[in-house]
């Protein structure tokens, strides 16, 4: 009788490590799978153009006009809040590229937002820049990556490097494709201090590793 209940054994063992090596091979695959079914990095901003100089808010009203809106003295940004979509991100400063767009913060999902230097600063008359990455591959959602569900109404503020703290108001959140992308409308004068919030959006485009399009919030200066 012993003999057979080694046997007996033998078989369970076998057929345990059967079912281990099995059950390997599945979660394998479903991670191949998952891994396969997330986009690979975003390359966000490779056509979207930087901002051309602004004039500044003398060169911008007519003669004998004064200043009706409210503005702040510069100062740049420091933190960003959003409390609609649940943002409260440091800003960071940014440039431009070599080849003339928009530099991004580093892709990760907990990077900040990241305030083009070449615009004014939050508060000051045009339009101050501010971009963030929607997504990363290996890390998921990022800092705007709720940026679309925001509406007109809805607030936002942006604290400075001297402590004021200016507060906007979303008036427009538009969705634009890339290859169209509107920079006299983003980025061109505007009676007062005003704000663009940028990120990628639209369908993703595997070739290419990017989104198609781009999520710009429009805001103005609260008074």
């Amino acid at each position: 009788m012993p003999a057979p209940r080694l046997e007996i054994r033998d078989r369970r063992a076998a057929a345990f490590s059967l079912l281990l090596a099995m059950l390997g091979a599945t979660i394998t695959a479903i991670g191949l799978r998952t891994d396969d079914a997330l986009p690979p990095p975003v390359l966000a901003w490779e056509s979207v153009p930087a901002p051309r100089p602004l004039p500044t808010s003398a060169t911008s009203r007519k003669p004998g006009q004064k200043q009706k809106q409210k503005q702040l003295r510069p100062s740049p940004p420091d933190r960003l809040d959003i409390p609609a979509i649940g943002v409260h991100t440091p800003v960071s400063a940014i440039g431009l590229r070599a080849d003339g767009t928009l530099d991004v913060p580093p892709l990760r999902s907990d990077a900040p937002a990241g305030w083009y230097r070449g615009s004014p600063t939050p508060g000051e008359p045009g339009p101050a820049i501010i971009v963030g990455h929607v997504d990363t591959a290996r890390d998921g959602a990022a800092v705007f990556f709720r940026l679309r569900e925001l509406k007109a109404g809805d607030s936002l503020s942006v604290r400075r490097t001297d402590r004021s703290v200016a507060r906007f108001t979303v008036t427009k959140v538009a969705s634009y494709p890339k290859k169209a992308f509107p920079s006299d409308e983003v980025y061109g004068t505007t009676p007062g201090p005003s704000l663009r919030l940028i990120t990628c959006g639209g369908s993703f485009d595997r070739d290419r590793r990017s989104y198609r399009s781009n999520i710009v919030v429009f805001a103005s200066l609260l008074p």
